[in-house]
Protein backbone atom coordinates (compact mmCIF):
# COMPACT_ATOMS: atom_id res chain seq x y z
CA UNK A 1 0.00 0.00 0.00
CA UNK A 2 1.29 3.36 -0.70
CA UNK A 3 0.52 6.27 1.15
CA UNK A 4 1.18 9.76 0.04
CA UNK A 5 2.02 12.62 2.15
CA UNK A 6 1.28 16.37 0.73
CA UNK A 7 4.12 17.42 3.31
CA UNK A 8 6.74 18.72 0.85
CA UNK A 9 10.57 17.46 2.32
CA UNK A 10 13.23 19.69 2.46
CA UNK A 11 15.31 18.33 -0.25
CA UNK A 12 12.89 19.00 -2.68
CA UNK A 13 13.06 22.77 -3.48
CA UNK A 14 16.38 22.47 -3.46
CA UNK A 15 15.99 19.64 -6.12
CA UNK A 16 13.46 22.01 -7.83
CA UNK A 17 15.98 24.80 -7.87
CA UNK A 18 18.68 22.85 -9.31
CA UNK A 19 17.02 21.78 -12.12
CA UNK A 20 15.86 25.49 -12.93
CA UNK A 21 19.33 26.14 -13.16
CA UNK A 22 20.26 23.18 -15.00
CA UNK A 23 17.59 24.02 -17.96
CA UNK A 24 18.40 28.23 -17.72
CA UNK A 25 21.89 26.81 -18.18
CA UNK A 26 20.81 24.86 -21.38
CA UNK A 27 18.92 27.74 -22.62
CA UNK A 28 21.98 29.74 -22.22
CA UNK A 29 23.61 27.07 -24.53
CA UNK A 30 21.10 26.80 -27.10
CA UNK A 31 21.27 30.73 -27.22
CA UNK A 32 25.10 30.43 -27.49
CA UNK A 33 25.08 27.85 -30.27
CA UNK A 34 22.40 29.64 -32.06
CA UNK A 35 23.60 32.83 -32.54
CA UNK A 36 27.55 31.56 -33.34
CA UNK A 37 29.00 33.66 -35.38
CA UNK A 38 31.03 32.56 -39.02
CA UNK A 39 34.65 33.31 -36.79
CA UNK A 40 33.59 31.73 -34.15
CA UNK A 41 32.29 28.22 -35.85
CA UNK A 42 35.67 29.02 -37.85
CA UNK A 43 37.58 28.50 -34.36
CA UNK A 44 35.91 25.02 -33.48
CA UNK A 45 37.97 22.19 -34.39
CA UNK A 46 37.17 20.81 -38.23
CA UNK A 47 35.24 17.85 -36.43
CA UNK A 48 32.91 20.18 -34.69
CA UNK A 49 32.70 22.10 -37.32
CA UNK A 50 31.57 19.62 -39.33
CA UNK A 51 28.77 18.37 -37.46
CA UNK A 52 27.37 21.94 -36.38
CA UNK A 53 27.21 23.10 -40.34
CA UNK A 54 25.65 19.78 -41.15
CA UNK A 55 22.66 20.01 -38.18
CA UNK A 56 19.29 20.46 -39.99
CA UNK A 57 16.96 23.44 -39.22
CA UNK A 58 14.51 21.00 -37.73
CA UNK A 59 16.85 19.72 -35.00
CA UNK A 60 17.45 23.38 -34.04
CA UNK A 61 13.32 23.49 -33.35
CA UNK A 62 13.50 20.10 -31.29
CA UNK A 63 16.67 21.56 -29.26
CA UNK A 64 14.79 24.51 -28.18
CA UNK A 65 11.87 22.66 -27.60
CA UNK A 66 13.49 20.41 -25.38
CA UNK A 67 15.42 22.93 -23.30
CA UNK A 68 12.28 25.46 -23.03
CA UNK A 69 10.00 22.67 -21.79
CA UNK A 70 12.73 22.02 -19.43
CA UNK A 71 12.97 25.15 -18.02
CA UNK A 72 9.39 26.20 -17.89
CA UNK A 73 9.20 22.26 -15.89
CA UNK A 74 11.26 23.02 -13.09
CA UNK A 75 9.77 26.06 -12.93
CA UNK A 76 6.20 24.60 -12.37
CA UNK A 77 8.07 22.01 -9.98
CA UNK A 78 9.47 24.98 -8.14
CA UNK A 79 6.19 26.53 -8.08
CA UNK A 80 4.08 23.15 -6.96
CA UNK A 81 2.19 22.98 -10.37
CA UNK A 82 1.60 19.80 -11.85
CA UNK A 83 2.23 21.18 -15.18
CA UNK A 84 5.61 20.32 -14.62
CA UNK A 85 4.97 16.60 -15.40
CA UNK A 86 4.14 17.16 -19.22
CA UNK A 87 6.40 19.79 -19.76
CA UNK A 88 9.02 17.40 -18.11
CA UNK A 89 7.74 14.81 -20.75
CA UNK A 90 7.88 17.11 -23.76
CA UNK A 91 11.59 17.79 -22.53
CA UNK A 92 12.59 14.06 -22.29
CA UNK A 93 10.83 13.11 -25.50
CA UNK A 94 12.94 16.24 -27.19
CA UNK A 95 16.14 15.14 -25.82
CA UNK A 96 15.82 11.57 -27.21
CA UNK A 97 14.98 12.91 -30.42
CA UNK A 98 17.84 15.38 -30.64
CA UNK A 99 20.60 12.92 -29.40
CA UNK A 100 19.01 10.05 -31.31
CA UNK A 101 19.65 12.21 -34.42
CA UNK A 102 23.32 13.65 -33.48
CA UNK A 103 24.70 10.68 -32.40
CA UNK A 104 22.86 8.10 -35.25
CA UNK A 105 22.42 9.33 -38.66
CA UNK A 106 24.40 12.54 -36.94
CA UNK A 107 27.64 10.44 -37.01
CA UNK A 108 28.78 12.42 -33.82
CA UNK A 109 29.99 9.29 -32.60
CA UNK A 110 31.76 8.31 -35.84
CA UNK A 111 32.86 11.65 -36.43
CA UNK A 112 34.17 12.58 -32.49
CA UNK A 113 34.57 8.99 -31.40
CA UNK A 114 32.70 8.11 -28.26
CA UNK A 115 34.80 8.86 -25.63
CA UNK A 116 33.87 12.91 -26.98
CA UNK A 117 30.62 12.28 -28.57
CA UNK A 118 28.67 10.23 -25.78
CA UNK A 119 29.37 11.65 -22.11
CA UNK A 120 27.41 14.82 -22.46
CA UNK A 121 24.53 13.26 -24.06
CA UNK A 122 24.00 10.41 -21.68
CA UNK A 123 24.39 13.08 -18.62
CA UNK A 124 21.20 15.38 -20.43
CA UNK A 125 19.57 12.27 -21.34
CA UNK A 126 19.80 10.98 -17.23
CA UNK A 127 19.09 14.16 -16.08
CA UNK A 128 15.84 14.79 -18.37
CA UNK A 129 14.46 11.44 -17.13
CA UNK A 130 14.96 12.20 -13.64
CA UNK A 131 13.62 15.22 -13.87
CA UNK A 132 10.30 13.16 -14.85
CA UNK A 133 10.76 10.54 -12.09
CA UNK A 134 10.94 13.83 -9.75
CA UNK A 135 7.47 15.15 -10.99
CA UNK A 136 5.95 12.11 -11.14
CA UNK A 137 6.70 11.22 -7.70
CA UNK A 138 6.20 14.77 -6.27
CA UNK A 139 2.52 14.01 -7.96
CA UNK A 140 1.58 11.41 -6.57
CA UNK A 141 3.20 12.27 -2.96
CA UNK A 142 0.65 15.33 -3.37
CA UNK A 143 3.84 17.67 -3.14
CA UNK A 144 2.61 19.35 -6.32
CA UNK A 145 -0.85 19.88 -7.32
Amino acid sequence: MVTTSSVRPAWFPVVASLLLLWNLFGIAMFFLQYTMTPEALARLPEDQRTLFEAMPGWLWVVYAAAVVSGALGALMLLLRKRAAVPLFWVSLLAVLVQFGYTLLPGRAVEVLGPAQALPMPLTIIAVAALQVWVARRALARGWIA
